[in-house]
């Protein structure tokens, strides 16, 4: 039927997977993959600080896509189709030939936290409609908050300053040859989520209300107007240079891009009723329905931005792998050294609750001033310990999650974990099981850039829909069953974490009996070894 190529920019490194649709017994196959890292440019001075290069990310693909394509054993000119997703909010500024002024400010880049709290502010005090379709609180994550910090901090390109773009529709433009900002076709899924876009009133919100926040925000709702458009529409073909460049025959189409957490749902064959839990160095918790429900807290509510046909919504936690690296890296080993034993963890046993905000809280809290915090430490405790603790923390966090979002109607039949943590980790998978009393389906093998395989098969007419494909392409799944034993004891352990997580976590919270949270977790502990 077709060969066509998956492109996942990730926080460190691009993934470049081959496709054929022949292969394999008559299914779909993965030919080969390739991976080239790019540099994430940090600064110790300021822990917010995180960039990276267009320029950098570019040429990793091109490497990547040589290697991908030698891997598969075919040739370049048989690949029908490419789609690519990637990390988000990731903002570049750009001129008016589309030249980047400056590096894309990452996902992870948090130096907007003021400007992010001023658009809330502002957002509430005017009782601007689209705050509560981004859970009533404006992260400092997200594209208005960075292209003003960005104008804020650089005075003398603000005359050059003629757009802004999503990391997923910059890197389509670029690859169709795009040169005018307005000519940009931007992502429902990208805009939708992190800059308050929704048809419901008219595209993004009012100039009055933009330049309200800031007067340097005069004029950018112009600026970033260009055609929005859900990922079965198409960004543009592919051009000659990046033909040239890539190994790829001119002129193949180039689908609208979007998050890599969203196409990695899709790859993991979410489905109305799924939760698909996406777990790298963050997570992010991705849910498709027919109806569309306000959730507080939720990242985002938007039609059409992981399945056209579905509203699409999006929460998560705003680091899980990047929390079991930074324990084993304080302990001078590594995550897979410091795992090994932790399957003979019972449930509660070490004592210890630790919440998962190393990074912050993305979601429900939506506060990027909270640090880690853990409770109950002895002086026999290790860092396996702590480890363990941090799985079970970012289990308990994303129960609160899926409980905010069911409380208000999304329905949750299946969890799904997806990502590349889960794939290497069956301790994390039972864990999460467990906290959640539900059975917990994995990808039996590695799910990474299906998505973005199966948005280019789309695009090349290979299939006649987004369930047609995932229906040929998606992997089965693992199950990892909830232990009736285990799941008492987190049913114990979760009302715990819940107190604290809301008592530390808001300003104005009602005081609670935190007393008793240090007594009840070695009374688990000790009950959990018997």
């Amino acid at each position: 039927m077709a060969i066509v190529a998956g492109v996942d920019f990730g926080t460190l490194s691009v993934r470049v997977s081959i496709f054929d649709s022949d292969r394999r017994e008559g299914k779909p196959a993965r030919l080969a993959t390739a991976s080239v890292e790019y540099p994430l440019h940090r600064k110790r001075e300021d822990p917010e600080y995180a960039t990276q290069s267009h320029a950098d990310q570019m040429q990793s693909l091109i490497r990547a896509c040589h290697q991908a394509i030698a891997g598969a054993g075919v040739s370049g000119e048989s690949i029908a189709a490419i789609a690519l997703d990637t990390t988000g909010s990731s903002v570049v500024p750009v001129d008016a030939q589309m030249q980047p002024l400056g590096e894309y400010y990452l996902w992870c880049d948090h130096r907007a936290k003021s400007e992010a709290q001023e658009i809330t502010a502002l957002a509430h005090q005017q009782h601007l409609e689209a705050i509560e379709w981004c859970g009533g609180v404006y992260s400092h994550e997200w594209g208005f908050a960075k292209v003003l910090h960005w104008l804020r901090h650089n005075p003398e390109k603000r005359a050059q300053f003629a757009s802004a773009f999503e990391h997923c529709d910059m890197v389509a433009a670029t690859l169709a040859g795009v040169t005018d900002p307005s000519k940009v076709v931007r992502s429902v899924c990208a805009l939708g989520h992190k800059w308050m876009w929704n048809e419901r009133w008219g595209g993004f919100p009012s100039q009055e209300f933009l330049s309200s926040v800031d007067p340097l925000l005069d004029g950018v709702r112009e600026k970033l107007q260009s055609p929005v458009k859900t990922s079965d529409h198409l960004a543009g073909h592919l051009s000659q240079y990046w033909a040239e460049q890539l190994g790829l025959k001119a002129g193949i189409p180039i689908p609208v891009g979007a998050f890599d957490a969203h196409w990695d749902a899709v790859g993991a064959s979410i489905r109305e009723g799924d939760v698909v839990n996406v777990i790298g160095t963050s997570t992010c918790i991705i849910a498709i329905s027919r109806e569309t429900n306000l959730v507080p807290g939720v990242c985002g509510i938007v039609p059409g931005s992981v399945h056209p046909a579905f509203t699409g919504l999006e929460a998560g936690l705003s680091a899980t792998g990047d929390i079991f690296d930074a324990i084993a890296r304080r302990a001078g080993t590594s995550v897979k050294e410091l795992s090994k034993g932790l399957e003979k963890y019972r449930g509660g046993q070490t004592g210890l609750l630790r919440l998962s905000w190393d990074n912050g809280d993305r979601t429900v809290l939506v506060n990027a001033e909270l640090g880690g915090v853990t409770l109950g430490w002895n002086l026999l405790h290790t860092a396996q310990d702590e480890l363990f603790a941090a799985i079970e923390g970012t289990a308990l966090h994303t129960r609160i999650i899926l409980e905010r979002m069911a409380q208000h109607g999304v329905r949750i039949d299946r969890v799904i974990n997806a990502g590349g943590v889960p794939q290497n980790n069956a301790v994390l998978n039972q864990v999460y099981a467990n906290v959640l009393g539900k059975p917990v389906l994995v990808p039996d093998g590695v799910p990474t850039s299906l998505g973005s395989g199966i948005m280019a098969f789309l695009a090349a007419g290979a299939y006649p829909s987004l369930e047609a494909a995932q229906d040929a392409l998606c992997l089965p799944h693992k199950t990892y069953q909830p232990e009736p034993k285990t799941v008492a004891i987190y049913d114990r352990l979760y009302p715990l974490y819940r107190d604290v997580y809301f008592a530390l976590g808001e300003r104005d919270a009602a005081a609670v009996q935190l007393g008793r949270v240090l007594p009840e977790l070695r009374t688990i502990a000790t009950q959990s070894l018997e």
